[in-house]
């Protein structure tokens, strides 16, 4: 093992012991196989290949029983289970003992660089600590020698605590080996590591065991030991007597509901710039998606910008991704709106202090910030764009103009399962940041002569490509405007199509565009638009 401290990057296949994931790889091309018994060794970069494999499988080592004050285990703990400090090949290592029948049978040495190395017969070993242990009413069960220690430590070292020899990785088939061990206590607690590997061990151990007698408890640190070092071995105290009985993740015991329906009266939600929408859909709350629909230049991304600019207006940070357009065209569009003038067109004038107004209160408020996709579309990249727009900036409304062209990021020809798995995967996304998201969709070409241009009324079997988007948006806007009309070319229709919250759909708004301002305007009553020449609503579940 070298000197440096190296990190663990992949788990893969050991090619001595055949486990499918024990042989943890680090940075610097190493390798051990962390299954009992097994003692395997990968090269890393710049060692000699061609020398023979050292064979630790047997040789045992003694050291000292001390207090390991950085770790925060006191004289006792160690005294209890035999925790010792020693040399190996001149390198300072702890050493934790695994016993059988009174006598040490096997050894795990811990390292600085926290590499790991097993001697004597480790097939025989089990888990750390059950020699102490017969059976009882509970035991705990740990990730680490040492969150086993800190468990043990935080009760007094009177109640049961074992810990798996491999870790999370080999948490299941640990399990499998001394199950008629652990099956003796009436009762067991999986305290794994915080992390996604423990939490994935929870719940592949968990099925091991006869139904009711497992809980799993949870922390406010990562694991056990941190706990301890944290000064918060009562929290430990109180983890294990508060851990929940096991339930797949989705399955929510209604008993467990009242903090959350008794907090919350009504949720949070933003206005629309525009009142007929806000009377139907009660505004915009986080963890929705809005679709918004249309054909080809009828005015979904300026319907888009007027929200966005109305939410920052309102001091809500919005992150915008329009991906038909460049960063400077979305910004002068935003800088517009302020000044009620359409600066991004050519002829349009205007002085350099209205440009500095616009900007210092629109865009250098901090409340907008928008994406440079260009060169980069790849679909993992865009998500991972969205996450940190809401955890890392603090955006609560995330505007995606357009959908569709997601899909070039994407390979294969089926534009249907393709946005299928795009809805899908935005869908989990909205639910675990927690923002709300407003996404632009194309329309069909309707059957027969009039296309959306001329003013067809927009329906949900027209979304382009996929009822995937329909089925999982919260509320879906459909915009019409007949630009061939001679008499109101610029009037557009808003219709809600789907309306999760309230349930009511139909014609919300008629909307004016002025060319002079650059600014889309209600401009008329509920009353009014129904009025205005549209044929009766037709439902359609989803």
């Amino acid at each position: 093992m070298g000197e440096q401290e190296s990190t663990c990057i992949s788990h893969a296949p050991c090619p001595r012991c055949g486990s499918a994931d024990n042989l943890a790889i680090y940075d610097d091309g190493h390798g051990w196989c962390f299954s009992p018994g097994c003692g395997y060794r990968q090269k890393g970069e710049g060692e000699d290949n061609t020398k023979q494999e050292e064979n630790y499988s047997m040789d045992l080592i003694k050291g000292e029983r001390t207090p390991l004050k950085k770790r925060g285990i006191n004289q006792a703990t160690v005294d209890k289970w035999g925790y010792e400090t020693g040399t190996f090949k001149g390198k300072k290592v702890q050493i934790a003992n695994y016993k059988k029948d009174g006598h040490v049978i096997a050894q795990k040495l811990r390292f600085p660089n926290k590499d790991f190395l097993f001697l004597g017969n480790t097939k025989e070993a089990g888990l750390y600590g059950k020699h102490l242990w017969e059976k009882g009413k509970m035991i705990t069960i740990c990730e680490g020698e040492l969150d086993a220690m800190s468990v043990s430590q935080a009760q007094g070292n009177k109640w049961p605590v074992v810990s798996i020899a491999t870790g999370a990785a080999g948490a299941k088939k640990a399990i499998q080996n001394d199950l008629e061990y652990l099956e003796n206590f009436e009762s067991v607690i999986l305290m794994f590591d915080q992390d996604e590997a423990g939490q994935k061990a929870v719940d592949e151990c968990v099925q091991l065991f006869s139904p009711g007698k497992v809980k799993v408890a949870t922390l406010p640190l990562n694991d056990p030991n941190e706990m301890i070092q944290a000064g918060k071995g009562a929290d430990i105290i109180s983890a294990i007597w508060g851990a929940k009985s096991y339930r797949p993740d989705g399955i929510i015991d209604g008993k467990d509901t009242w903090e959350l329906v008794s907090t919350t009266k009504e949720a949070e939600s933003m206005p629309y710039p525009f009142n007929g929408l806000n009377n139907m859909t009660q505004g915009i709350r986080k963890g929705e998606i809005v679709t918004i629909t249309a054909g080809s230049g009828i005015g979904k991304s300026q319907v888009c910008r007027e929200i966005a600019y109305s939410l920052i207006l309102r001091n809500q940070k919005v992150g915008y991704l329009a991906l038909e357009e460049n960063t400077k065209r979305t910004a002068l569009g935003f800088i517009g709106l302020y000044l009620n003038k359409p600066i991004h067109l050519q002829n349009v004038d205007y002085t350099k202090k209205e440009l500095k107004d616009g900007f210092d209160n629109v865009l250098g408020t901090g409340n907008l910030f928008m994406y440079d996709h260009w060169g980069s579309m790849e679909i993992s990249n865009l998500f991972n764009k969205i996450r940190y727009l809401v955890k890392g900036m603090g955006c609560t409304h995330i505007i995606l103009d357009h959908i569709t062209i997601i899909l070039s990021g994407l390979e294969g020809g089926d534009e249907r399962r393709m946005l299928d798995f795009v809805m899908t995967k935005l869908r989990s996304l909205v639910e675990e940041v927690q923002c709300s998201l407003i996404i632009v969709s194309h329309l069909r070409r309707p059957t027969g002569d009039k296309g959306h241009e001329e003013g067809v009324r927009t329906s949900l079997n027209q979304l382009r490509g996929s009822h995937g988007i329909a089925q999982l948006s919260d509320i879906v806007i459909g915009c019409e405007r007949n630009q061939q009309d001679e008499e109101n070319p610029d009037l557009t229709t808003v219709r809600i199509l789907k309306n999760r919250w309230t349930g009511e759909t139909g014609v919300a708004d008629t909307l004016h565009y002025s060319k002079e301002t650059g600014r889309m305007t209600e401009s008329a009553s509920k009353e009014e638009v129904k009025s205005y020449g549209f044929e009766k609503e037709e439902k359609e579940d989803f």
